[in-house]
């Protein structure tokens, strides 16, 4: 696979979001499946991981320990720290320094690893100054438990404010065809910075592979059917994109992923794409996008049919949209 700079690393320019193996969409699969996914992407060429200790609750950073502890030199490990489960077994955003050591330490404990080369503040806990908590991280460098630092679903001050404490190796946030809130703001801020954009959910969370056709098919956990764009009307305007975006992929003789992930490599040297998935041909379709390098007129038709004009409906419901801190597009939620 071809491969993108994240901070001191060369990584396969389409990385593994490990997240579904554990969490968020319906039921997990078994863990020899999953594992066999991990494995499988290792010999693909895929060299960066992407996980969290909120994915199960922990149960997505054990499964890599357990499968990949044998491999850890073949791969850059990244997660997250401080949200998490709460003494009531909820989840909760929790930025205070010490919180985020101890988040820290129960990873590596899980992942079964002395050292965690990227890892992010998942949320900014907006209660904590952004530059407390990534001094916390930043002593985690220092201690050896880290290599470098990243930030999660924020702007580009908060990036800014945070980069002026500890240089900032990656910042991950939703982009996609069907996302542009990162070319508000956040996109020049990194390209400006030398930061590394992790794109998550590139294909619109399963809808831009054209694959979801009637959200009745979905586990009643499945995360999505808090989402608005997959609720009600919302939804049955969003089924009209792709009949386009399904003939531009016929045209250019690849899937729909395919396609949508090629549009996000276009949009710039430092971003770096990380789908996930729990099946292996879709893991190895994935890998297919990193060879393809599409045209202006086909960039351009792609920005024309699916953009924050055509889809319909905000990406998060309101609860969830104050725990984040991005720039976001007018009409767009």
């Amino acid at each position: 696979m071809n491969s993108r700079t994240l901070g001191p690393f060369n990584v396969s320019a389409i990385g593994l979001g490990c997240m579904s193996l554990s969490h968020a969409y319906g039921t997990p699969p078994a863990e020899d499946v999953a594992a066999s996914i991990l494995l499988k992407a290792l010999d693909l060429g895929y060299t960066h991981f992407d996980s969290a200790a909120l994915y199960g609750f922990g149960a997505n950073e054990a499964l890599i320990g357990r499968t990949l502890k044998q491999r850890r030199q073949e791969f850059v490990l990244a997660t997250k720290g401080g949200m998490f489960r709460n003494a009531q077994g909820q989840r909760e955003i929790d930025g205070r320094p010490d919180a985020i050591k101890q988040h820290c330490d129960e990873s590596l404990r899980r992942l079964q690893t002395d050292v965690i080369d990227l890892y992010y503040l998942h949320r900014w806990d907006k209660r904590i100054p952004v530059e407390e908590s990534v001094g916390a991280v930043a002593d985690l460098v220092k201690d050896g438990k880290v290599r470098t630092v990243g930030l999660s679903e924020v702007s580009a001050a908060t990036i800014r404010n945070a980069h002026r404490v500890h240089p900032i190796a990656a910042v991950q946030t939703e982009y996609s065809l069907w996302t542009r809130n990162p070319e508000v703001a956040v996109r020049d801020a990194c390209g400006e910075l030398g930061i590394t954009l992790v794109a998550f959910s590139p294909l619109g969370r399963g809808f831009l592979a054209g694959g979801l056709r009637d959200v009745a098919s979905l586990p009643t956990k499945d995360i999505r059917l808090a989402m608005p764009r997959f609720q009600n009307e919302h939804f049955q305007r969003n089924l009209g994109l792709l009949e386009g975006l399904g003939a531009v992929a016929h045209e250019q003789r690849i899937t729909m992923a395919q396609l949508v992930l090629a549009w996000l490599l276009a949009q710039g040297e430092n971003i770096v794409p990380i789908p996930g998935t729990t099946r292996l041909d879709h893991l190895e379709e994935n890998v297919g996008a990193t060879e393809l390098q599409l045209d202006r007129k086909t960039l351009d038709r792609l920005n024309e049919l699916i953009n924050p004009r055509t889809v319909s409906g905000a990406r998060y419901n309101a609860a969830t949209q104050t725990e984040i801190d991005t720039e976001e597009i007018p009409g767009s939620a």
